[in-house]
């Protein structure tokens, strides 16, 4: 085994997250090829779309549980083997043209959408309290899995066929199991929790901070999560923008690329200012820009800086939701409320694709009535913010930049 230290693991972990996160948005940049070989409706191909993130959110309830009690190490080992038999299922079923069997597989693959509740205590526990922010925003960069799956899964079902590319993709997990293997390692202090699953989930659910945070995840990283799964559908629909997959894919690509460099940045400027105050900047740009979204700039400069900023806002509140939480949760929760944040994130991510399949204006052939509700939900989120979620928690005292934790102090 290698042994590596805390910035090797946290890039490790940065890894394996891109490759999950790849496979769980698999069906994002197909969906408008699937939807024309099976003829699907608006409805269906939302529902298709919406099925890895179901499970890839409610999964990460147990994974954030399961990871305090077993280790980082461990769990981004098995999450990452699972998720070869559904992407395998998933292309079978895909190009066979078996819609009812595609969601079973769908279903399945969220597997690969949990690896996010693994990796954010595998790294915090590798950092002091104050460089979590930094470790917690790099490694969610590895959400760029979701433009490297816009960008590149349309060129290899061009280039390979259906089928050949999701082989494609399970050798991928296959490689990047077995680089977990031989490089991960959890933190030395680290220690395994061995409480109670249904204890400890209600004791987490009784902590202000895992309701505070889970309000705020929806929105941010549910919003992106909507966007880079169901852009492709969006931008593809005739009057709107009119893409075919691959320069949707592209598009969409571009859009994940803004969210995950500002995430980071999110990150680290809340090591340096209160995380309340950037995640209220984030939720206050997500609400004007969705509502640019919605008057349906022109392409391509002003579509694309449109649909940038609406992404950096977005990406920004990912970093500064994870620093603030990394601050305000018992460190022996760290992975159980991370796995309820996260979860709830995720289902942010659910309901949205099939609220614009739902609403969707065939007389009119528009998404106007979805985007304004996103809109409202962001205005709604910034004022309750604003008034009712503490900046910090006035029992704990936090490290700031240059000092000392406190002997005894978790890391």
């Amino acid at each position: 085994m290698i042994r590596l230290g805390a910035r090797g693991n946290l890039f490790l972990a940065t890894f394996v997250s891109m490759i999950d996160f790849w496979v769980w948005n698999d069906l994002g940049p197909l969906s408008s090829r699937y939807s024309e070989s099976m003829s699907l409706s608006s409805s269906q191909s939302a529902i298709m779309v919406a099925m890895p993130v179901l499970v890839g959110s409610l999964g990460r309830i147990p994974a954030g549980a399961l990871t305090d009690k077993y280790g980082g190490r461990r769990m981004l080992l098995v999450v990452t083997i699972a998720s070869i038999i559904p992407i395998l299922l998933v292309g079978y079923f895909g190009s066979s043209g078996n819609y009812v069997a595609l969601l079973a597989s769908a279903l399945l693959l969220g597997v690969a959408g949990t690896v996010f509740a693994v990796g954010i205590p595998f790294v915090s526990a590798w950092y002091p309290p104050e460089r979590k922010g930094f470790a917690t925003g790099v490694f969610g960069a590895g959400m760029v899995g979701t433009a490297v799956a816009a960008f590149f899964t349309p060129r290899f079902d061009n280039w390979f066929g259906g089928m050949q590319t999701h082989i494609i993709l399970a050798v991928v997990l296959a490689v990047t199991a077995v680089i977990v293997f031989l490089g991960a390692s959890d933190a030395p202090q680290w220690k395994p929790q061995t409480d109670p699953f249904l204890p400890k989930m209600w004791a987490t659910m009784k902590l202000p901070v895992t309701w505070n945070m889970c309000v705020l995840y929806g929105l941010v990283f549910g919003g992106f999560v909507a966007f880079a799964s169901y852009l492709p559908t969006y931008i593809a629909t005739i009057d709107v923008y009119d893409f075919d997959p691959i320069q949707a894919g592209s598009r969409t690509a571009a859009f994940a690329v803004a969210a995950v460099v500002a995430r980071p940045i999110g990150g680290m400027i809340s090591d340096r200012v209160p995380p309340k105050n950037v995640v209220l900047v984030s939720v206050a740009g997500t609400a004007v820009f969705a509502a640019l979204v919605n008057m349906q700039p022109k392409p391509e400069w002003q579509a694309g800086l449109v649909f940038g900023g609406l992404a950096f806002f977005l990406g920004i509140g990912t970093g500064g939701v994870f620093a603030w939480l990394s601050q305000l949760a018992p460190a022996n929760k760290v992975g159980s409320v991370t796995g309820m944040v996260s979860a709830a994130g995720g289902l942010g991510g659910y309901f949205p694709p099939l609220i614009m399949g739902a609403t969707f204006d065939e007389a009119g052939n528009n998404y106007h009535l979805g985007l304004t509700l996103l809109v409202i939900t962001a205005v709604i989120i910034l004022v309750y913010t604003a008034m009712l979620v503490p900046a910090a928690d006035p029992t704990r005292r936090v490290s700031r930049p240059g000092a000392k934790p406190k002997e005894g102090a978790s890391t």
